[in-house]
């Protein structure tokens, strides 16, 4: 058994479905989860729900053989689709979790939002059967259905149509959430309870049995591609703060032969002695003010000649002034001349390909932008050379000064 989670659209109900399958299969035996894009934050959650590592599957950026090898394993697999299914970046779509399905010819489980329709449910559900023949839909559930008889009318709209479950609308299960996605797992203190809740209902309404005599086995992989590590000693920084790392470049790095140890910024640590310090991206936004008071981190930042590599939240601490979103100025570690502000918010988002000469990511990278921090002032040499996913060159991304180096893009993988 396994399948991706899917949806026509985001806002369906895809990641609550999910948390709660996976807690519910986890009671009966090992599960594993995946998430389909650059996603950060669902990951934790998922790991949460089933007790096993979640990887990201990142049809744009990764190859097949990368995906397959990073799915393969005898344990079944629950895939969370991002967006609607076949929505991918621009220019022909690719990177949608429908390519997942192509890729490791898994079936799809359709998640409706049928809250606001009846007989409608059929037309809209019969075109994503009928879009793409390559992409198997086994059955779809119905999420935010309103009443018993609600659920007799869409049953009967979609025939002959195999639905394995209709969920209640729940309104106590939404979940906080902030500029960037959710509340990050490790920021609720009553994950527990929330999951097993979500569970509870779709043990209810959901026929788990039916989902486990899905007919579906991951293809065979060759063993695992591998990155090159970028330095022998890594110190990676890791909290609420600094949360977004991605574990199949970690892994790959050990892999390589890397040592990695890991440090709190916001517990005031110092990393230990490495050859590179990696600050994540993450929310240092919301923790400006304790992250310039806390002298031991910045010092040790500033003290040490190690390389110094920051993505997105860890390249705004790298620079000289931090503005959070009361508009308050705040110090950072002054190691790149850079100023951000959040107090005037604007998205910055999309796939990039980056290329870069010097630092420890020397080389052509895949990667990805998802921010709404305003750069007010970045001077001097830049890091990457960029385009979007239309192959439209951008603006240079980032700094590098001496040892130090970043940029607001994160990187999933190599070209």
């Amino acid at each position: 058994m396994s399948f991706i989670i899917a949806a026509p659209a985001s806002g369906s109900g895809k990641t609550t479905i999910t948390l709660g399958l996976l807690r519910a299969f986890s009671r009966a035996g090992a599960i594993r989860a995946a998430k389909s894009g650059p996603d950060y934050i669902d990951p934790r959650f998922h790991e949460a729900a089933c007790g096993a590592p979640c990887v990201n599957l990142d049809a744009w950026a990764m190859s097949p053989s990368r995906i397959k090898a990073l799915a393969a394993d005898p344990t079944p697999l629950i895939i969370e689709g991002a967006m609607g299914l076949f929505d991918g970046a621009p220019p022909d779509g690719k990177g949608a979790t429908a390519d997942l399905a192509h890729i490791l010819g898994l079936p799809v489980v359709l998640v409706v939002d049928a809250g606001k329709m009846a007989g409608s449910v059929a037309p809209l559900v019969n075109g994503f059967l009928n879009h793409d023949p390559g992409v198997k839909i086994a059955g779809i559930i119905l999420n935010n259905v309103g009443s018993p008889r609600h659920e007799r009318m869409l049953r009967s709209a979609l025939s002959d149509i195999r639905v394995f479950g209709a969920l209640p609308r729940a309104p106590e299960l939404s979940q906080p959430s902030r500029h960037l996605g959710l509340v990050q797992a490790q920021e609720r203190p009553d994950l527990e309870a929330y999951l097993d809740q979500v569970a509870a209902l779709i043990n209810s309404h959901v026929d788990l049995a039916a989902l486990m005599r899905l007919n579906s086995a991951l293809p065979r992989s060759q063993n695992t591609p591998s990155l090159t590590t970028p330095a022998q000693k890594i110190a990676v920084a890791q909290d609420a703060a600094f949360a977004f790392t991605y574990p199949h470049i970690l892994a790959d790095w050990r892999a390589a032969g890397a040592e990695i140890n890991f440090f709190s910024p916001l517990a005031n640590e110092a990393p230990a002695p490495v050859d590179l310090i990696y600050l994540p991206g993450g929310y240092p936004e919301l923790h400006a003010g304790q992250l310039a008071a806390n002298t031991i981190f910045l010092n040790a930042l500033r003290d040490t000649d190690a390389q110094i590599y920051g993505e997105c939240g860890g390249y705004m601490v790298l620079g000289e002034t931090l503005i959070d979103a009361d508009g308050t100025a705040h110090q950072m570690a002054g190691l790149l001349p850079l100023e951000t502000s959040f107090a005037t918010r604007k998205l910055h988002l999309g796939y990039r390909t980056l290329r870069a000469t010097e630092g420890p990511f020397a080389g052509a990278w895949k990667g990805h932008e998802f921010h709404y921090a305003t750069t007010l002032r970045a001077e001097g040499a830049p890091l990457f050379k960029a385009e979007d996913a239309e192959g439209t060159q951008l603006p240079p991304m980032g700094l590098i000064k001496g040892n130090v180096c970043g940029s607001f893009a994160h990187i999933i993988d190599a070209c």
